[in-house]
Protein backbone atom coordinates (compact mmCIF):
# COMPACT_ATOMS: atom_id res chain seq x y z
CA UNK A 1 0.00 0.00 0.00
CA UNK A 2 3.03 2.26 0.19
CA UNK A 3 3.31 4.23 -2.66
CA UNK A 4 5.83 5.74 -5.15
CA UNK A 5 6.14 10.03 -5.03
CA UNK A 6 5.41 10.81 -8.77
CA UNK A 7 4.41 14.85 -8.69
CA UNK A 8 4.04 17.41 -11.32
CA UNK A 9 6.55 19.87 -10.33
CA UNK A 10 4.49 23.58 -10.33
CA UNK A 11 6.78 25.59 -8.51
CA UNK A 12 6.48 28.16 -5.84
CA UNK A 13 2.80 28.24 -4.98
CA UNK A 14 0.95 28.68 -1.67
CA UNK A 15 -2.16 26.87 -2.50
CA UNK A 16 -2.13 23.28 -0.96
CA UNK A 17 -3.21 20.91 -4.22
CA UNK A 18 -4.81 18.11 -3.35
CA UNK A 19 -2.93 15.07 -4.40
CA UNK A 20 -4.18 11.69 -5.74
CA UNK A 21 -3.20 8.37 -6.83
CA UNK A 22 -3.50 6.19 -9.95
CA UNK A 23 -3.64 2.54 -10.00
CA UNK A 24 0.41 2.25 -10.78
CA UNK A 25 1.28 3.93 -7.14
CA UNK A 26 2.16 7.19 -8.84
CA UNK A 27 0.89 10.32 -6.80
CA UNK A 28 -0.08 13.41 -8.45
CA UNK A 29 -1.66 16.90 -7.65
CA UNK A 30 -4.63 18.01 -8.80
CA UNK A 31 -4.66 21.01 -11.66
CA UNK A 32 -7.40 22.83 -10.01
CA UNK A 33 -8.68 21.03 -6.48
CA UNK A 34 -7.52 22.48 -3.39
CA UNK A 35 -6.67 19.87 -0.18
CA UNK A 36 -9.80 19.56 2.02
CA UNK A 37 -9.61 18.24 5.06
CA UNK A 38 -12.30 15.87 7.53
CA UNK A 39 -12.93 16.63 10.96
CA UNK A 40 -14.95 14.08 12.72
CA UNK A 41 -17.61 13.57 9.88
CA UNK A 42 -17.29 16.91 8.67
CA UNK A 43 -15.76 18.15 5.45
CA UNK A 44 -14.10 21.71 5.47
CA UNK A 45 -11.44 23.80 3.83
CA UNK A 46 -7.67 23.10 5.25
CA UNK A 47 -5.82 25.79 7.42
CA UNK A 48 -2.83 26.22 5.97
CA UNK A 49 -1.87 26.52 10.00
CA UNK A 50 -2.21 22.97 10.00
CA UNK A 51 0.19 21.77 7.65
CA UNK A 52 4.06 21.14 8.05
CA UNK A 53 6.57 19.56 5.91
CA UNK A 54 6.07 16.08 5.13
CA UNK A 55 8.43 15.10 8.32
CA UNK A 56 11.23 12.52 7.42
CA UNK A 57 10.35 9.13 7.55
CA UNK A 58 6.72 9.48 6.63
CA UNK A 59 4.96 7.24 4.51
CA UNK A 60 2.34 7.66 1.70
CA UNK A 61 -0.88 5.30 1.32
CA UNK A 62 -3.63 4.90 -1.05
CA UNK A 63 -6.83 4.98 0.06
CA UNK A 64 -8.44 2.31 -2.40
CA UNK A 65 -11.45 2.47 -3.94
CA UNK A 66 -12.34 5.85 -2.40
CA UNK A 67 -12.38 9.51 -3.60
CA UNK A 68 -10.01 12.10 -2.75
CA UNK A 69 -12.47 15.67 -1.98
CA UNK A 70 -11.16 18.72 -3.13
CA UNK A 71 -12.60 22.34 -2.70
CA UNK A 72 -13.23 23.96 -6.45
CA UNK A 73 -12.74 27.88 -6.13
CA UNK A 74 -14.44 28.22 -9.84
CA UNK A 75 -17.67 26.42 -8.42
CA UNK A 76 -17.40 27.35 -4.76
CA UNK A 77 -17.79 23.76 -3.84
CA UNK A 78 -17.11 20.25 -2.44
CA UNK A 79 -15.92 18.02 -5.56
CA UNK A 80 -14.86 14.47 -5.72
CA UNK A 81 -11.60 13.91 -7.37
CA UNK A 82 -13.05 10.89 -10.56
CA UNK A 83 -8.94 10.87 -11.73
CA UNK A 84 -7.52 8.18 -9.05
CA UNK A 85 -8.43 6.84 -5.60
CA UNK A 86 -7.43 9.53 -1.92
CA UNK A 87 -4.05 9.40 -0.72
CA UNK A 88 -3.17 9.50 3.23
CA UNK A 89 0.41 10.30 4.85
CA UNK A 90 1.33 8.01 7.78
CA UNK A 91 3.67 10.53 10.17
CA UNK A 92 6.63 8.67 12.07
CA UNK A 93 6.76 8.47 16.24
CA UNK A 94 6.16 12.05 17.97
CA UNK A 95 3.95 13.30 15.22
CA UNK A 96 0.04 13.43 15.90
CA UNK A 97 -2.24 14.23 13.24
CA UNK A 98 -4.83 17.68 13.09
CA UNK A 99 -7.11 16.53 10.67
CA UNK A 100 -8.36 13.35 8.32
CA UNK A 101 -8.06 13.02 4.77
CA UNK A 102 -11.62 14.03 3.10
CA UNK A 103 -12.40 10.83 1.14
CA UNK A 104 -15.92 9.50 0.17
CA UNK A 105 -16.15 5.67 -0.48
CA UNK A 106 -16.86 4.39 -3.76
CA UNK A 107 -18.66 0.98 -4.62
CA UNK A 108 -17.10 -1.84 -3.34
CA UNK A 109 -14.54 -0.15 -0.91
CA UNK A 110 -13.30 -2.67 1.99
CA UNK A 111 -12.25 -1.85 5.72
CA UNK A 112 -9.02 0.08 5.50
CA UNK A 113 -6.12 -1.53 6.94
CA UNK A 114 -4.88 -0.05 10.89
CA UNK A 115 -3.52 2.93 10.10
CA UNK A 116 -3.53 6.43 11.06
CA UNK A 117 -4.74 8.06 8.25
CA UNK A 118 -3.37 11.68 8.24
CA UNK A 119 -4.29 14.82 5.37
CA UNK A 120 -1.85 15.45 2.99
CA UNK A 121 -1.15 18.03 0.55
CA UNK A 122 1.30 19.62 -2.22
CA UNK A 123 2.77 22.90 -2.31
CA UNK A 124 5.81 24.50 -2.53
CA UNK A 125 7.38 21.86 -4.41
CA UNK A 126 6.86 19.81 -1.88
CA UNK A 127 4.73 17.37 0.32
CA UNK A 128 2.72 18.73 3.49
CA UNK A 129 0.96 16.79 6.38
CA UNK A 130 -1.75 18.01 8.81
CA UNK A 131 0.06 17.08 11.85
CA UNK A 132 2.39 18.51 15.04
CA UNK A 133 5.35 17.16 16.41
CA UNK A 134 4.62 16.65 20.06
CA UNK A 135 7.58 14.31 20.74
CA UNK A 136 11.29 14.48 19.88
CA UNK A 137 12.35 11.90 21.45
CA UNK A 138 16.02 10.93 19.22
CA UNK A 139 15.54 7.42 20.95
CA UNK A 140 13.06 6.66 18.58
CA UNK A 141 14.34 8.13 15.55
CA UNK A 142 14.14 5.60 12.65
CA UNK A 143 17.79 6.33 11.49
CA UNK A 144 18.44 4.25 14.97
CA UNK A 145 17.07 0.65 14.04
CA UNK A 146 19.38 -0.93 11.33
CA UNK A 147 18.41 -4.40 10.51
CA UNK A 148 22.19 -5.02 9.73
CA UNK A 149 23.33 -4.60 13.40
CA UNK A 150 20.06 -6.55 14.65
CA UNK A 151 20.18 -10.03 12.69
CA UNK A 152 23.22 -10.99 14.51
CA UNK A 153 22.06 -9.56 17.38
CA UNK A 154 19.22 -12.22 17.23
CA UNK A 155 21.12 -14.75 16.18
CA UNK A 156 23.42 -14.51 19.46
CA UNK A 157 20.58 -14.08 22.10
CA UNK A 158 18.52 -16.69 20.34
CA UNK A 159 21.99 -19.13 20.56
CA UNK A 160 22.50 -17.80 24.23
CA UNK A 161 18.52 -18.45 25.40
CA UNK A 162 17.46 -20.84 23.19
CA UNK A 163 14.20 -22.33 25.72
CA UNK A 164 13.25 -18.81 26.37
CA UNK A 165 9.85 -17.60 25.19
CA UNK A 166 9.81 -14.53 25.50
CA UNK A 167 13.19 -14.19 23.67
CA UNK A 168 11.19 -16.17 20.63
CA UNK A 169 8.38 -13.68 20.35
CA UNK A 170 10.39 -10.73 20.30
CA UNK A 171 12.26 -12.21 17.92
CA UNK A 172 9.33 -12.70 15.51
CA UNK A 173 8.32 -8.88 16.45
CA UNK A 174 11.73 -7.45 15.59
CA UNK A 175 12.13 -9.09 12.04
CA UNK A 176 8.60 -9.66 11.12
CA UNK A 177 7.00 -6.64 12.04
CA UNK A 178 9.73 -4.62 12.54
CA UNK A 179 8.93 -2.99 16.16
CA UNK A 180 11.69 -0.61 17.68
CA UNK A 181 10.73 -1.80 21.01
CA UNK A 182 11.79 -5.45 19.97
CA UNK A 183 14.89 -4.76 18.39
CA UNK A 184 15.56 -2.57 21.86
CA UNK A 185 15.85 -5.78 23.29
CA UNK A 186 18.36 -7.50 20.80
CA UNK A 187 20.27 -4.31 20.64
CA UNK A 188 20.59 -3.55 25.04
CA UNK A 189 19.05 -0.19 24.91
CA UNK A 190 16.08 2.05 25.83
CA UNK A 191 12.90 0.04 26.34
CA UNK A 192 12.12 -3.46 26.23
CA UNK A 193 8.78 -5.01 25.71
CA UNK A 194 7.59 -7.71 27.51
CA UNK A 195 4.83 -9.57 25.46
CA UNK A 196 2.82 -11.93 28.31
CA UNK A 197 -1.08 -12.34 27.58
CA UNK A 198 -2.51 -14.41 24.81
CA UNK A 199 -6.25 -12.65 26.29
CA UNK A 200 -8.08 -9.58 26.82
CA UNK A 201 -10.67 -8.66 28.14
CA UNK A 202 -12.05 -5.80 25.77
CA UNK A 203 -13.00 -5.97 21.97
CA UNK A 204 -11.17 -3.06 20.31
CA UNK A 205 -12.56 -1.99 17.14
CA UNK A 206 -9.37 -0.83 16.31
CA UNK A 207 -7.55 -3.84 17.76
CA UNK A 208 -4.36 -4.26 16.33
CA UNK A 209 -4.02 -7.88 17.17
CA UNK A 210 -7.20 -9.28 16.53
CA UNK A 211 -10.18 -8.51 13.85
CA UNK A 212 -13.10 -10.73 13.43
CA UNK A 213 -13.74 -12.22 10.34
CA UNK A 214 -14.54 -9.64 7.58
CA UNK A 215 -12.62 -6.60 8.95
CA UNK A 216 -9.32 -5.96 7.92
CA UNK A 217 -6.66 -7.87 8.64
CA UNK A 218 -4.75 -7.61 11.63
CA UNK A 219 -1.29 -5.82 12.07
CA UNK A 220 0.03 -9.01 14.16
CA UNK A 221 -0.80 -11.58 15.60
CA UNK A 222 -0.83 -12.32 19.18
CA UNK A 223 1.37 -13.90 21.31
CA UNK A 224 0.46 -17.55 22.23
CA UNK A 225 1.06 -18.50 25.72
CA UNK A 226 1.86 -16.89 28.88
CA UNK A 227 5.49 -17.42 29.54
CA UNK A 228 6.57 -18.43 32.72
CA UNK A 229 8.08 -16.10 35.84
CA UNK A 230 11.29 -17.30 34.84
CA UNK A 231 11.44 -16.58 31.32
CA UNK A 232 10.16 -13.20 32.07
CA UNK A 233 12.83 -12.66 34.81
CA UNK A 234 15.94 -14.05 33.08
CA UNK A 235 14.92 -10.99 29.89
CA UNK A 236 14.04 -8.10 32.12
CA UNK A 237 17.15 -8.22 34.61
CA UNK A 238 20.20 -8.06 32.36
CA UNK A 239 18.24 -5.20 30.28
CA UNK A 240 17.83 -3.14 33.41
CA UNK A 241 21.07 -3.72 34.72
CA UNK A 242 22.86 -2.71 31.76
CA UNK A 243 20.64 -0.86 29.49
CA UNK A 244 21.19 2.55 28.84
CA UNK A 245 17.42 4.24 30.62
CA UNK A 246 16.30 0.92 30.83
CA UNK A 247 12.21 0.70 30.14
CA UNK A 248 10.70 -3.00 30.72
CA UNK A 249 7.20 -2.57 29.67
CA UNK A 250 4.52 -5.00 29.73
CA UNK A 251 1.81 -4.98 27.02
CA UNK A 252 2.24 -4.49 23.62
CA UNK A 253 1.15 -4.62 20.37
CA UNK A 254 1.19 -8.34 19.97
CA UNK A 255 -0.66 -9.41 22.62
CA UNK A 256 -4.35 -8.99 24.44
CA UNK A 257 -4.17 -6.87 27.92
CA UNK A 258 -1.25 -7.90 30.35
CA UNK A 259 -3.75 -6.94 33.14
CA UNK A 260 -5.04 -10.55 33.07
CA UNK A 261 -2.09 -12.12 33.79
CA UNK A 262 -1.76 -9.76 36.86
CA UNK A 263 -0.53 -12.83 39.57
CA UNK A 264 2.14 -13.93 37.27
CA UNK A 265 3.49 -10.23 36.59
CA UNK A 266 3.33 -9.39 40.33
CA UNK A 267 5.37 -12.17 40.81
CA UNK A 268 7.72 -11.54 38.08
CA UNK A 269 8.13 -8.30 39.46
CA UNK A 270 8.61 -8.88 42.98
CA UNK A 271 11.78 -11.59 41.61
CA UNK A 272 13.23 -8.43 39.60
CA UNK A 273 12.86 -6.14 42.38
CA UNK A 274 15.03 -8.59 44.86
CA UNK A 275 17.76 -8.30 42.30
CA UNK A 276 18.05 -4.67 40.87
CA UNK A 277 16.62 -1.30 41.43
CA UNK A 278 17.34 -0.30 38.62
CA UNK A 279 16.08 1.13 35.42
CA UNK A 280 11.62 1.61 35.07
CA UNK A 281 9.15 -1.41 34.84
CA UNK A 282 6.25 0.07 33.13
CA UNK A 283 2.85 -1.71 32.11
CA UNK A 284 0.61 -0.40 28.69
CA UNK A 285 -2.85 -1.67 29.93
CA UNK A 286 -6.85 -0.83 29.49
CA UNK A 287 -6.37 -0.63 33.84
CA UNK A 288 -9.46 -2.37 33.83
CA UNK A 289 -8.98 -4.07 37.29
CA UNK A 290 -8.04 -1.73 40.40
CA UNK A 291 -6.92 -3.98 42.58
CA UNK A 292 -4.40 -5.74 40.41
CA UNK A 293 -2.60 -2.20 39.41
CA UNK A 294 -3.04 -1.89 43.41
CA UNK A 295 -0.81 -5.14 43.90
CA UNK A 296 1.33 -4.57 40.85
CA UNK A 297 2.22 -1.08 41.85
CA UNK A 298 3.16 -2.45 45.57
CA UNK A 299 5.05 -5.01 43.86
CA UNK A 300 7.33 -2.51 42.29
CA UNK A 301 5.60 -1.14 39.32
CA UNK A 302 6.79 2.19 38.64
CA UNK A 303 5.10 3.47 35.37
CA UNK A 304 1.43 2.63 34.38
CA UNK A 305 0.11 4.16 30.91
CA UNK A 306 -3.36 3.59 30.49
CA UNK A 307 -5.28 3.00 27.22
CA UNK A 308 -8.11 4.80 26.27
CA UNK A 309 -9.81 6.67 22.68
CA UNK A 310 -12.17 9.21 25.15
CA UNK A 311 -13.02 9.82 28.69
CA UNK A 312 -16.48 9.89 27.99
CA UNK A 313 -18.48 6.53 29.68
CA UNK A 314 -20.31 5.56 26.43
CA UNK A 315 -17.81 6.78 24.30
CA UNK A 316 -14.97 4.69 25.43
CA UNK A 317 -17.27 1.74 25.62
CA UNK A 318 -18.06 1.88 22.20
CA UNK A 319 -14.67 1.78 21.06
CA UNK A 320 -12.96 -0.64 23.73
CA UNK A 321 -16.53 -2.55 24.14
CA UNK A 322 -14.94 -3.87 27.79
CA UNK A 323 -15.87 -7.29 29.39
CA UNK A 324 -16.59 -7.53 32.91
CA UNK A 325 -15.85 -3.84 33.79
CA UNK A 326 -16.14 -0.27 33.35
CA UNK A 327 -14.73 2.89 32.90
CA UNK A 328 -14.99 3.53 36.12
CA UNK A 329 -12.76 0.99 36.87
CA UNK A 330 -10.17 2.33 34.48
CA UNK A 331 -10.52 5.58 36.45
CA UNK A 332 -10.00 3.89 40.13
CA UNK A 333 -7.17 2.22 38.78
CA UNK A 334 -5.25 5.44 37.44
CA UNK A 335 -6.22 7.20 41.18
CA UNK A 336 -5.01 4.35 42.89
CA UNK A 337 -1.08 4.08 40.94
CA UNK A 338 -0.85 7.61 41.23
CA UNK A 339 -2.16 7.99 45.13
CA UNK A 340 0.66 5.34 45.28
CA UNK A 341 3.68 6.98 43.75
CA UNK A 342 3.73 5.87 39.97
CA UNK A 343 3.92 7.93 37.08
CA UNK A 344 0.81 7.69 35.72
CA UNK A 345 0.44 8.55 31.44
CA UNK A 346 -2.58 8.07 29.21
CA UNK A 347 -1.99 6.46 25.76
CA UNK A 348 -4.64 9.06 24.68
CA UNK A 349 -5.78 7.31 21.18
CA UNK A 350 -6.82 10.58 19.29
CA UNK A 351 -8.76 10.80 16.39
CA UNK A 352 -9.92 14.80 15.02
CA UNK A 353 -13.21 15.59 15.43
CA UNK A 354 -13.83 13.33 18.52
CA UNK A 355 -11.43 13.87 21.07
CA UNK A 356 -11.74 17.74 20.40
CA UNK A 357 -15.30 18.19 20.93
CA UNK A 358 -15.69 20.47 23.85
CA UNK A 359 -17.40 17.60 25.82
CA UNK A 360 -14.79 15.14 25.29
CA UNK A 361 -12.23 18.17 26.56
CA UNK A 362 -14.24 18.81 29.54
CA UNK A 363 -14.56 14.94 30.48
CA UNK A 364 -10.78 14.93 29.96
CA UNK A 365 -9.74 17.64 32.40
CA UNK A 366 -12.23 15.59 35.35
CA UNK A 367 -10.13 12.96 34.68
CA UNK A 368 -6.51 14.23 34.61
CA UNK A 369 -7.69 15.87 37.79
CA UNK A 370 -9.05 13.18 39.81
CA UNK A 371 -6.16 10.94 38.71
CA UNK A 372 -3.41 13.24 38.53
CA UNK A 373 -2.60 12.20 35.28
CA UNK A 374 1.87 13.25 34.31
CA UNK A 375 1.66 12.61 30.44
CA UNK A 376 -1.08 12.26 27.81
CA UNK A 377 0.91 10.41 25.58
CA UNK A 378 -0.89 11.35 21.95
CA UNK A 379 -1.28 8.58 20.09
CA UNK A 380 -3.03 8.37 16.56
CA UNK A 381 -5.34 6.40 16.19
CA UNK A 382 -5.25 3.59 13.93
CA UNK A 383 -8.10 2.60 11.91
CA UNK A 384 -10.80 2.96 8.89
CA UNK A 385 -11.82 6.80 9.94
CA UNK A 386 -15.70 5.61 8.41
CA UNK A 387 -15.33 2.74 10.90
CA UNK A 388 -14.94 4.58 13.76
CA UNK A 389 -17.54 7.15 13.41
CA UNK A 390 -19.55 4.87 12.74
CA UNK A 391 -18.84 2.48 15.93
CA UNK A 392 -19.31 5.64 17.93
CA UNK A 393 -22.85 7.22 16.65
CA UNK A 394 -22.12 10.40 18.26
CA UNK A 395 -24.44 13.32 18.27
CA UNK A 396 -23.37 16.35 15.81
CA UNK A 397 -20.88 18.73 18.31
CA UNK A 398 -18.14 21.08 16.21
CA UNK A 399 -14.32 20.19 17.64
CA UNK A 400 -12.11 22.95 18.46
CA UNK A 401 -9.16 21.36 16.87
CA UNK A 402 -6.26 19.81 18.04
CA UNK A 403 -4.24 22.42 18.48
CA UNK A 404 -7.11 24.69 20.30
CA UNK A 405 -7.85 21.41 22.53
CA UNK A 406 -3.87 21.32 23.65
CA UNK A 407 -3.83 24.82 24.53
CA UNK A 408 -6.96 24.08 26.68
CA UNK A 409 -5.45 21.02 28.57
CA UNK A 410 -2.34 23.41 28.92
CA UNK A 411 -3.83 26.29 30.69
CA UNK A 412 -6.26 23.29 32.97
CA UNK A 413 -3.59 21.85 34.16
CA UNK A 414 0.19 23.34 33.79
CA UNK A 415 2.04 20.68 35.23
CA UNK A 416 0.70 18.18 31.96
CA UNK A 417 3.03 16.67 29.63
CA UNK A 418 2.26 15.84 26.26
CA UNK A 419 4.04 13.68 24.07
CA UNK A 420 4.31 10.14 22.04
CA UNK A 421 6.90 8.17 24.15
CA UNK A 422 6.84 6.23 27.58
CA UNK A 423 9.37 8.06 29.92
CA UNK A 424 12.09 6.50 31.89
CA UNK A 425 11.10 7.38 35.59
CA UNK A 426 13.90 5.75 38.17
CA UNK A 427 16.78 6.42 35.92
CA UNK A 428 18.21 10.06 35.65
CA UNK A 429 16.12 11.72 32.80
CA UNK A 430 18.29 13.19 30.34
CA UNK A 431 16.45 16.83 28.70
CA UNK A 432 13.91 15.95 26.49
CA UNK A 433 11.37 18.46 24.44
CA UNK A 434 8.39 19.09 25.80
CA UNK A 435 5.77 20.57 23.79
Amino acid sequence: MRIRRSVRQRGRDRTPRLVYANDAGEVFDHPHLELTVRSGDTIQRCDLGDLIPLPRNSRLFTMPKRAAVGWDARSGGFIGCDLGDAVAAFPPPGYTRTVLPAAKRREGAEVLPLWAYSAVAWMDDQFWIAAIQVDDNPRWNPDNYDDNDLTPAVEARLAEFPENSVWDQLARCAIDYHCFAAKNAFLGRWELPMPVSPACNASCVGCISLQPEGSCEASHERVLAVPSVDDIVEVAVPHLESAELPIVSFGQGCEGDPILQAPIIERAIRRIRDRIQRGTINMNTNASKPRAIERLVNAGLDSLRVSLNSAVPSTYSSYYRPRGYSFDDVRESARIAKELGAYVSLNYLSFPGVNDRPSELDALLRFVEEARIDLIQMRNLSIDPDEYWQALSLPPEPGIGVRAWMQRVREAHPHIEFGYFNRPVRSTLEPHHVV
